[in-house]
């Protein structure tokens, strides 16, 4: 790989992340309480939300990912960015006034009020350990391949620790606010240096989409693959992809965090929708660029080296610098925020329950423990992941175990208002363990079906047994039903005397065209 990195470029950089430890570290000082630290006061605008969304979601896992995915087997993956929408769409119109609603700190603990206490500790536990295990060590571990093809000599599990070490501080002490204040700064700076990487290597192809065709093999600019395709065989757009998506942008505490930080439910909506709309973008600034490097740099062995690659051969010194700084607002964006949310869901599912008393001081004390311990556990774990292929196929085969169960406690316990506790933390405990069985037979070649059939088999499999066995046991309690299921009244909430100009629902209908159309042209 040509180039190198200039002193000019090391300068910004070492500006980037002086900066951000600054704001950080400013942030902090007025963070008092327990919901400071945790949801931010509740005090977030529909802006923040939405470009602290974008931030927190495109990692360098993301970018490494899907660009490497782009390059070496299509663009079919970007399918899970831009059709974010349909998931968020689902959140405003149901879930978001649910959450607001019930005042939680937790996802989680909307299944306690829903279902019972056990459910809440055991989804509890398995979002701590995807955060910690695969979003966190995920996004160290793309930010140490990154890094590393900028300077050879640094090694991997040195390079996760000290990222680890920079999120972690100004996360632990400044809580949600220093990470969403702190993304929104970092979404800027990404859209801005892929957006003139993106902009340069076009250049390179004389503007000129036909050559961008030339090179890319047959189907490779098309989300509708084979059934037996091995990236994302075409029935994954309806068994997968949906279900995925709704959990991650529904119910995954770090997500969803920075929404019950809303400091109403309008803001909540429009920074969803904002978010939404920005997560189109990455296919134009992250994934067709890594269709173009085929043209570019043909050949290349390791998929995850596609991005890297473009840097140091496309970009002039000085914006080498500010892509990787971009590339670093990345790790930062994505690490501060599952560090946070592991944090609050330790803090407040279980210490919390365990001590309902602790002061607001002793909450923050233990906020900031948990955090430093959490953030040294991914760090140790990051080095791992190269044992299990591209970062994007890790990050997939982990997520196809537990979500499942997850999603079918969400979707289908919200709308069946027959579906009780037993039905749920049956449903959790044998789901789960049904997709790891999967999971484990596929690893073994025993089972040769792609994860995304797993995903919809485990869907169908939880759905049946959780309407089963809560039709064989007592039904839930009227509060239950009444505060925590489906109304027609969420729908309108917050929608008294608002223009229509900043009515969600036409909004909603905007995003839904756009979504459509690169639907029909990526067909």
């Amino acid at each position: 790989m040509e180039g190198a990195i200039h002193n000019i470029d090391l300068i910004i950089i070492g500006v980037y992340f002086i900066a951000v430890m600054l704001i950080g570290l400013y942030v902090a000082r007025g963070t008092k309480t327990g919901e400071d630290l945790f949801l931010g006061g509740r005090t977030f605008g529909w802006g923040i939300i939405g470009l602290s969304l974008f931030a927190s979601n495109i990692s360098t896992t993301t970018i490494i990912g899907l660009s490497g995915a782009a390059y070496s087997s299509g663009i079919v993956q970007s399918v899970y960015e831009w059709m974010t929408g349909i998931p968020l769409i689902i959140a405003a119109l149901i879930f978001i006034p649910l959450y607001l609603r019930s005042r939680i700190t937790t996802i989680p603990e909307f299944l306690e009020l829903r279902f019972d206490r056990r459910s809440r500790k055991f989804f509890s536990v398995v979002t701590i350990f995807t955060s910690i295990v695969v979003d966190t060590a995920g996004g160290l571990y793309a930010g140490a391949i990154v890094l590393k093809a900028f300077f050879p000599d640094l090694v991997i599990w040195q390079t996760t620790l000290v990222l680890a070490l920079v999120a972690g501080i100004y996360t632990a002490f400044g809580g949600l606010k220093a990470v969403v204040y702190t993304d929104a700064i970092q979404a800027i700076i990404l859209i801005f240096g892929c957006s003139v990487l993106a902009y340069l290597m076009f250049e390179k192809l004389d503007f000129s989409w036909e050559n961008v065709l030339a090179a890319a093999p047959d189907g490779h600019l098309s989300i509708i693959r084979p059934a037996d395709d091995r990236s994302l065989p075409w029935p994954g757009l309806i068994l997968a992809v949906p279900i995925l998506g709704f959990w991650y942008w529904t119910t995954n505490q770090y997500i969803v965090q920075r929404i019950l930080g809303a400091r109403d439910i309008n803001n909540a909506r429009w920074g969803v929708i904002l978010a939404s709309f920005l997560k189109i973008v990455p296919l134009f600034i992250m994934v067709i660029p890594g269709t173009m490097a085929i043209g570019l740099f043909p050949g290349l062995d390791n998929a995850d080296q596609v991005f890297p690659t473009a840097v140091m051969n496309i970009l002039p010194v000085g914006l080498i610098g500010v892509v990787l700084a971009g590339l670093i607002s990345a790790i930062m964006s994505s690490v501060d925020s599952t560090l946070n949310s592991a944090s609050t869901l330790l803090v407040v599912d279980f210490v919390k329950t365990r001590n309902p008393d602790i002061t607001d001081k002793e909450t923050v004390k233990y906020g900031r423990m948990t955090t430093l311990i959490l953030m040294a556990v991914a760090a140790i774990w990051a080095p791992m992941i190269e044992n299990f292929g591209g970062i994007w196929a890790y990050l997939q085969q982990m997520f196809s175990i537990i979500v499942p169960p997850i999603a079918v406690l969400f979707l289908v316990g919200v709308f069946y208002k027959r579906g009780n506790k037993e039905g749920a933390y049956a449903t959790l405990i044998w789901g789960t363990i049904g997709g790891i069985i999967l999971f484990v037979l596929g690893q073994l070649g025993y089972w040769p079906l792609h994860y995304v059939y797993n995903v919809g088999i485990m869907v169908v499999i939880s759905a049946l047994l959780f309407i089963l066995v809560s039709r064989a046991t007592p039904a839930p309690s009227g509060e239950q039903i009444e505060l925590y299921t489906y109304k027609k009244d969420l729908i309108n909430a917050g929608m008294e005397n608002v223009p229509w100009y900043k009515d969600y629902r036409y909004q909603i209908v905007l995003l839904l065209v756009v979504i459509g159309y690169f639907t029909v042209v990526f067909a």
